[in-house]
């Protein structure tokens, strides 16, 4: 990948600190077997770097077409192929999902009464489209509801997250299934995201998948970016790793023999693609942007800016609305959060360097990326190891990032 950190305004040799810090910290002391990172400003890749082993027990190296396998890195994707759709008026983000998933029509909540016994009560309001894109809608990230099992990322490979056949029959279930909180009350990490693929397949009459792909994924040259890898990049994609109880990386999904490698029959809107640093990074600058890249646009700039502002009510934090013992790809504090991305209030909320307005999002085997739109900068991070949240990743990254910019 060309840089030119001086077209950037960045300095090359405060940049070079990032790769000491990841090799030094990380793959020689055996935490990860590779990662790399690509930072561009002002439309100018200024630094990119790949350190380590993509597999480790074939001995692949880290290279600039690794297909990494990005989890809820996916929910920015799908997030924008919804908002697509409401560019040709197809929906409101005050609609009920009702209105195109009749059995929502009549979901409950489930709260407990005064003797701790669970009753079902009626919504305060329907769950509405945008609910789902901001985590309020109520639901969980599992059959039931059940919250999303961060302990056992680590143990597991959690390769697809079949809930169901389908998108169809995913959406259906969820609209038997009482909600955990009334809509807009709280926030917790759920799947509406994937929800988000089914209203795309009834707003276009075209399956998820299909959809990305000529809406986003074409326009964009995103060609490694699916739900599945081809039978002829089997050699790019990376292995997955996690540790065990003595803290030794182990192998989690071998990519040889990964799920990954057939199409699958769910098209999760909330984790379920892989793809590449250069995909994703085209991705994140054309939001940066403000939804075009190279004369392509794939939404109106008003559009992004509806995405990446905080939508929780009142202009309230993450730490004000997540459930106890919640789960968040970004962390809570200093952030509030947009149509599928969490959006920094401050620096010094977050406890961290960076910019007011800044968006993110990250993936469970520790891959991240943010926009800072004050700074026309993008960072992407990829590697493979579960659980995310492991490492700081993100805030190590930010500390070496900003302090490189000199204009």
């Amino acid at each position: 990948m060309e840089t030119d950190a001086k077209a950037a305004g960045m300095d090359p040799t405060r940049l070079a600190r990032i790769d000491e810090h990841l090799r030094r910290n990380y793959v020689d002391r055996g935490r990860v077997a590779g990662c790399q990172v690509a930072v561009m400003r002002r439309g100018a890749v200024a630094h990119y770097s790949a350190v380590g082993l993509a597999d480790r027990e074939r001995g692949v190296p880290v290279s600039e077409d690794t297909i990494w396998r990005i989890y809820s890195m996916t929910k920015p994707i799908s997030a924008v192929a919804l908002m697509t759709l409401y560019e040709r008026g197809m929906f409101a983000l005050s609609d009920p999902v009702s209105r195109f998933i009749p059995s929502w029509a009549n979901l409950q909540v489930a709260e407990a009464d005064e003797s701790g016994a669970t009753r079902l009560v009626e919504p305060s309001r329907p769950v509405q489209i945008r609910d789902l894109m901001m985590h309020t809608a109520g639901i969980g990230y599992g059959i039931g509801n059940a919250d999303l099992e961060v302990e056992q990322l680590g143990t597991r490979s959690r390769a697809r997250f079949r809930v169901d056949t389908d998108l169809t029959a995913m959406a259906e279930r969820l609209g038997q299934t009482p909600l955990r909180f009334h809509p807009g009350t709280h926030w917790l990490y759920s799947l509406g995201l994937d929800v988000c693929g089914r209203l795309v397949e009834i707003m276009s009459g075209r399956r998820f998948d299909e959809y990305l792909a000529a809406e986003i994924f074409a326009p964009l040259g995103m060609s490694d970016t699916a739900f599945y890898v081809k039978p002829g990049d089997v050699a790019r994609f990376a292995a997955s790793y996690g540790r065990n109880a003595d803290k030794q990386l182990i192998l989690v999904d071998d990519p040889a023999q990964s799920v990954y490698l057939s199409e699958p029959s769910f098209f999760s809107g909330g984790g379920g693609l892989v793809s590449t640093i250069g995909d994703y990074l085209r991705f994140a600058e054309m939001m940066r942007r403000g939804g075009e890249l190279d004369g392509r646009r794939i939404l109106g700039r008003k559009t992004v800016e509806l995405m990446t502002i905080n939508h929780l009510p009142g202009g309230g934090t993450m730490p004000d609305f997540a459930l106890a013992g919640g789960y968040g790809e970004a962390g809570f504090e200093g952030k509030g959060f947009g149509l599928s991305m969490a959006v920094s209030t401050g620096p010094a909320q977050a406890a961290v360097i960076g910019s007011a307005g800044e968006y993110m999002w990250g993936g469970a085997a520790s891959t991240t990326f943010w926009v800072d739109p004050a700074e026309d900068l993008v960072v992407v991070f990829m590697t493979q190891f579960l659980p995310s949240g492991t490492f700081n990743f993100a805030g190590q990254l930010r500390a070496l990032v900003y302090p490189a910019i000199v204009d």
